[in-house]
C-alpha cells in the first residue's frame, strides 16, 4: 500500500536561475502488524544482543522505536548525534531508525562496521529534492563559493561540498566562514539556508528545496493557536517557513527545542516540527504540555500532518524483520565514500572542538570562582 506525497525538485539553467517542479514519489504507509508489543521488544533486544547491534534512532521515529533503542543502549538524538554515536560505540552493526541519508552517513563514517537501515525506502523529501548531477551543474556555475550542504542529502551530493551539516551546528560552521571572507552555496533547504542567512549576514546562494513536513506549518494557523495559549513558548525548528520562524521564542534544531523544552519554566510549549519529538519532550520534561503546531496544505488540509511518512516506516514490525534478514547492509561506492567523509568529519570535527573550547572555557570559570573565594575567606 502506498500514499502519494508531492517532492520539491530543484533544477538550474544556463542563467543559474532556479525553477521548481513538482513531482511524485510514493511512500509506503506504515504497516504495524504485531500486537503482543512487550514480547516483540524482548525479542528484537535479544536479536540485537545476537547480532553485535546498537540501536540508534532519530527523535522523529515511533516512540516505541525511540524507547527500544534506550532501553538497549542505543541512542535516540538528532543526526549529528546519531552519527557521532553509531561511529564511537563498539557495536560492529549499527541499526539506523530514521532515513536513508543516516543510514549513509554511519557507513561513510564507519567503513568497516555492518550498517544496516531499519526500513530500505524511508527516504527524504530533502535528499529526493537535489539531484547529484543538478547540484553539480549547479556548484560548476559557482567555483568562487564554499559548498556547504545540510546532512539530509545523498552521499553523491555530500561528496561534491566542503562541508556537511547538520541543523545544530550549521550556524556556527557558516558564522566561522563567514569570518573568514568565505561566500557560500548553500543547500537543499531554503527555509533553513534563509533563516542561517539573516542570523550570520553570510553571503549565501541558496538551492531551493523543502521538507515535506516543515513546509506545512502555516503562520496563520501558529498565530490562531498562540491566541488560545497566550502563555506558551513557541518552539521552531528553522527549516519551517520564515513566517512561522518569525514567530518563534526559540528556534533550533531537535536536540535545542529539546533542551529549551526542559530548561525553561514555561508550563505550555507549542511545537513546530515533526510530532515525533513530542515524546521525548513529555519523557524528558514531565508535567508540562506539549502542543503540535498546526499544518495546512492545499485547501487547508495537512498531507504530513507534522509527521514524516517515511521516518514512520521504522516500526518495531520493520526492525523485526530487518534484523530476520540483514543482508550485507548500506554499501556507498568508495571514491564517494571518501569525498563525502572528507566533509563530514570536517563537520564532527569542527564540533568536537567546539566542545572542547566550551570545556576549556567552563574549566576556567571554575578556577577563577575557586580563586575568588580563597582570596575572599
Amino acid at each position: 500500500m502506498t500514499r502519494r506525497y508531492p517532492i520539491d525538485v530543484c533544477q538550474t539553467d544556463s542563467q543559474d536561475a532556479v525553477s521548481r517542479q513538482i513531482t511524485w514519489h510514493e511512500v509506503p504507509i506504515k504497516l504495524n502488524l504485531q500486537t503482543d508489543k512487550a514480547a516483540l521488544k524482548r525479542s528484537l533486544a535479544e536479536q540485537l544482543k545476537a547480532q553485535d547491534a546498537v540501536l540508534v534512532a532519530h527523535y522523529y521515529t515511533d516512540p516505541d522505536i525511540q524507547d527500544l533503542a534506550l532501553e538497549t543502549g542505543g541512542c535516540v538524538g538528532d543526526s549529528l548525534e546519531m552519527a557521532r554515536f553509531g561511529q564511537e560505540h563498539r557495536a560492529s552493526t549499527v541499526l539506523v531508525a530514521g532515513v536513508g541519508f543516516m543510514a549513509e552517513s554511519a557507513k561513510i563514517l564507519s567503513p568497516e562496521k555492518r550498517v544496516l537501515a531499519v526500513h530500505d525506502e524511508a527516504t527524504c523529501s530533502l535528499d529526493l529534492g537535489c539531484a547529484p548531477e543538478d547540484f553539480k551543474q549547479f556548484c560548476e556555475a559557482h567555483p568562487d563559493r564554499e559548498i556547504v550542504v545540510y546532512a539530509n542529502t545523498s552521499a553523491a551530493v555530500k561528496a561534491q561540498a566542503d562541508w556537511v551539516v547538520t541543523s545544530s551546528i550549521a550556524l556556527d560552521i557558516v558564522r566561522h566562514l563567514h569570518a573568514q571572507g568565505k561566500k557560500i552555496l548553500w543547500a537543499p533547504d531554503r527555509h533553513l539556508g534563509s533563516y542561517i542567512q539573516k542570523q550570520t549576514g553570510a553571503d549565501m546562494l541558496l538551492w531551493q528545496g523543502s521538507c515535506l513536513v516543515h513546509d506545512e506549518f502555516k503562520a496563520d494557523g501558529l498565530t490562531a493557536l498562540m491566541s488560545e495559549y497566550p502563555d506558551a513558548q513557541v518552539l521552531v525548528h528553522p527549516e519551517s517557513p520564515a513566517s512561522v520562524v518569525a514567530l518563534a521564542d526559540v528556534v533550533g534544531s531537535t536536540t535545542q527545542l529539546l533542551r529549551a523544552a526542559i530548561k525553561h519554566p514555561a508550563d505550555t510549549f507549542i511545537v513546530a516540527t515533526d510530532q515525533g519529538i513530542l515524546h521525548a519532550m513529555r519523557q524528558q520534561a514531565p508535567g508540562k504540555t506539549f502542543l503540535a503546531a498546526p499544518t495546512a496544505g492545499e485547501s487547508a488540509t495537512c498531507k504530513s500532518c507534522a509527521y514524516c511518512p517515511w521516518m514512520a516506516l521504522n516500526s518495531l514490525d520493520a526492525l523485526h524483520e530487518r534484523l530476520k534478514q540483514p543482508g550485507p547492509g548500506i554499501q556507498v561506492d568508495a571514491a564517494l565514500r571518501e569525498g563525502a567523509r572528507r566533509s563530514l568529519q570536517r563537520m564532527m570535527d569542527f564540533a568536537a572542538a567546539q566542545q572542547n573550547t566550551l570545556r576549556v572555557s567552563a574549566d576556567l570559570a571554575e578556577h577563577s570562582k575557586q580563586f575568588q573565594d580563597v582570596g575572599a575567606a
